[in-house]
């Protein structure tokens, strides 16, 4: 159980780093009361996480295990290209956490439960589930999202809005690259050392490429722009 917890909150805390959850957790933080915010987002990812690790763990039991790693692993190479996608809210959940409502908690409650079903955290919570047990994913699935959350809140109130959400993103992206090279390399190579060389190879060599692509799009912002000569004008 230890181990499915640890796994599954490190998945998750990593999943929601600079994802749309986040990004409504601060917003939500600047109308509420922090703790109030925190209660309705631990209520919404218990209750998502729950149906989660159910059709995880039913769905498990059907599926071999190499073949549920290879799926798995499949997963979180897609996981990573959502990530690398980038999230943003929509004019609807602006909408809701601007909103003064009669209860802050149910607000937020319901704008967190909507906005996980289907998310790639719920998704990364079945993955789990079908090959790890269910009771350690749904209590580190619940706590990896809710601590990420809670950093979300304290570094809003902290630095505002100037969080640098495009270095997180992709750093989040690479290491869902290297999860899934390790959950394929165990799925395809059991019993082998090939799963975590296969991951941290990935994990490296992704967040190289990430940090390349950073660093030429910083210099291309940063390249002046030529400006016509009076001679061309006329």
């Amino acid at each position: 159980m230890w181990s499915a917890l640890v796994l599954s909150f490190a998945v998750v805390f990593v999943a929601e780093l600079g994802d749309k959850s986040q990004l409504m957790a601060m917003t939500f933080a600047l109308r509420y009361r922090w703790w109030v915010v925190l209660s309705g987002i631990l209520a919404a990812t218990t209750a998502v996480h729950l149906v989660s690790v159910a059709v995880g763990h039913y769905l498990g039991l059907a599926i071999p295990t190499s073949a549920m790693a290879v799926v798995g692993g499949l997963a979180f190479l897609f996981f990573g290209l959502w990530t690398l996608r980038g999230d943003s809210l929509d004019e609807d959940e602006q909408g809701k956490a601007a909103r003064v409502t009669r209860s802050a908690f149910l607000a937020v409650l319901s704008a967190f439960f909507l906005a996980e079903l289907g998310d790639k955290t719920m998704l990364a919570t079945i993955t789990l589930a079908a090959d790890n047990d269910w009771a350690g994913v749904w209590v580190g699935s619940t706590v990896g999202m809710v601590a990420a959350d809670a950093l979300a809140i304290v570094l809003g109130a902290v630095l505002g809005r100037h969080l640098p959400e495009n270095a997180i993103r992709l750093a989040a992206a690479a290491l869902f690259f290297g999860f899934g090279a390790w959950m394929l390399g165990e799925g395809l190579f059991p019993g082998s050392p090939v799963g975590p060389v296969a991951g941290g190879a990935t994990f490296a060599l992704a967040l190289a490429v990430v940090a390349g692509r950073a660093l030429l799009r910083r210099r291309a912002e940063a390249r002046p722009v030529p400006v016509p000569s009076d001679s061309a004008e006329r």
